[in-house]
């Protein structure tokens, strides 16, 4: 026999061999993915029974809302329990569900708290289903692949709400996505979702493709080579997943324009996809007085906003110093107001608050935590500034509560500030853009420069260029929207 004649039969008996094995794998294979859509459908099955059981006892249908953090006290926050209110006050047969994972407080507790913070009280009660495992979407659990790992986290934590209630129709509130498969495809409820930012987005792939230092990209990823292109990657898978996720949702508002642009190019959804601004309690500070303020001898900057690491306080902090250190100003203090969700966020107020000290301007700074609203209301009053330095704000509702109290606001040169915000109405300036710490310096000093009567103008036509932003004109947009999908309900 020849050399060829032994390799071809060498190859026949290598050949049958393969395929002895692969048959059997194959056969495998198979029985396993017919066993998990067996048991997929079984559990899709004993959910839609549970919610079919429920609906036959209660004899109304339920609407929940996803929204862990709803004791916080944030604009999405604020969303959530005006979202609430008007669907409580338009549909009086339907039921309400709020999944949170607050463990540390009952119901009542939280309903206090909404009416606390944002002077907002619900026409009837809702009920609270506590999730126990919202550790499993903190940051903080996560050092490394942090949106990775709260995304998967999220399916864990929707599986607990689903387990423990299935509503008719599940809205997450809160940005989590990859909960949406799961209440749609398992518990066969339709899905809404209001996203307040994107998981993931266009600009974050630029900065790191771009190798820029910032406080989702370390500064050990935005040095080396390797490690920004393998983060790119990292991104773009996740944007892709998020994207599938995402477009599963029946309905979805956006908070934004800036929101909007993302939310299109990721979901894909144009004709689901509609713009539905924050409420935000402009009345509520209409009552303070437009008056010149040149009699004024401290001028006072205020700054809104969770003490989160995206929301920049250590810019507001060093630009300050900066202002202060030029000497042309005159006297001045800083009040930064805002809330605490954890011992993460209580931390870095330690941090900020050390930040003072080092800078030297510790006698000028205030901290302001998880304040009631009229006392939010009174530093407001007593402000001149209203500041905001978060890079790519998806929108901003402290932003829009500082320009109705009459402030001058100074905020951030992109996100939604700069696209729906700040900008000009009836052709006259509402307020101020910067983007680093010297053009934040040098637009306090030039406000402050203004004569009495040109700052009043600014404060003026911002407090009426807000009012597209008002309570009202949210639930009017947040009603017409859920129209169709609580229509459904109804037959």
């Amino acid at each position: 026999m020849s050399g060829h004649d032994q390799l071809v039969l060498c190859l026949c008996e290598l050949t049958r061999l393969l395929w002895k094995l692969l048959l059997p794998l194959v056969v495998l294979v198979l029985l396993l993915v017919a066993v998990a859509v067996l048991l997929v459908l079984a559990v899709r099955f004993w959910l839609q029974s549970n919610r079919s059981a429920r609906r036959a006892r209660d004899g109304r249908p339920t609407v929940a809302f996803f929204h862990p953090y709803c004791n916080a006290g944030g604009g999405g926050e604020r969303v959530l329990w005006c979202a609430l209110r008007a669907l409580q006050s338009r549909y009086v047969d339907i039921n309400f569900v709020v999944y949170t994972g607050d463990l540390g407080v009952t119901g009542q507790q939280i309903l206090d708290g909404a009416r606390r913070r944002f002077n907002i009280v619900l026409p009837r009660p809702v009920q609270f289903v506590f999730l126990r495992h919202r550790l499993l979407v903190e940051p903080s659990l996560f050092p490394h692949f942090t949106l990775l790992g709260q995304s998967v986290g999220s399916i864990f934590l929707g599986w607990e709400a689903l387990m423990e209630f299935v509503p008719d129709l599940y809205i997450d509130s809160m940005g989590f996505a990859f909960t949406l498969p799961l209440f749609r495809y398992l518990g066969g409820c339709s899905v809404g979702s209001y996203v307040h930012y994107p998981t993931i987005s266009t600009d974050m792939l630029s900065v790191v493709r771009e190798r820029n230092p910032r406080f989702n990209n370390a500064d050990y990823v935005s040095n080396s080579l390797f490690l920004s292109a393998f983060k790119v990657v990292y991104y773009c898978l996740l944007a892709l997943l998020y994207g599938m996720a995402g477009s599963c949702s029946d309905l979805v508002m956006v908070n934004s324009s800036w929101t909007l642009d993302h939310i299109l190019s990721l979901w894909r959804a144009p004709n689901r996809t509609s713009v539905v601004y924050p409420p935000c309690d402009v009345s509520a500070f209409l009552d303070i007085p437009l008056e010149e303020d040149g009699d004024k001898k401290c001028h006072s900057i205020v700054s809104i906003g969770q003490f989160r690491p995206e929301k920049d306080h250590r810019l507001q902090i060093r630009a300050f110093k900066k202002v202060l250190d030029r000497g042309r100003a005159g006297p001045l203090k800083l009040v930064l107001i805002g809330g605490c969700r954890n011992q993460e966020d209580e931390d870095r107020v330690l941090m900020l608050r050390g930040l003072c000290q080092e800078l030297g301007v510790a006698d000028r700074v205030e901290f302001k935590l998880n304040v009631p609203f009229e006392e939010l209301k009174r530093e407001l009053g007593d402000a001149t500034i209203g500041l905001h330095t978060m890079w790519n704000e998806h929108f901003g509702i402290g932003i829009v509560e500082c320009m109705a109290a009459g402030n001058i606001i100074l905020a951030h040169k992109s996100g939604g500030p700069k696209m729906d915000i700040v900008v000009p109405f009836e052709g006259a300036q509402t307020g101020f853009l910067a983007d680093d710490e010297d053009s934040y310096a040098d637009a306090v000093e030039r406000i402050l420069a203004l004569p009495p009567a040109a700052r009043l103008l600014i404060r003026s036509n911002a407090r009426q260029s807000v009012a597209r932003f008002s309570d009202q004109e949210f639930e009017a947009c947040f009603l017409a929207a859920m129209e169709p999908l609580m229509g459904t309900l109804e037959r």
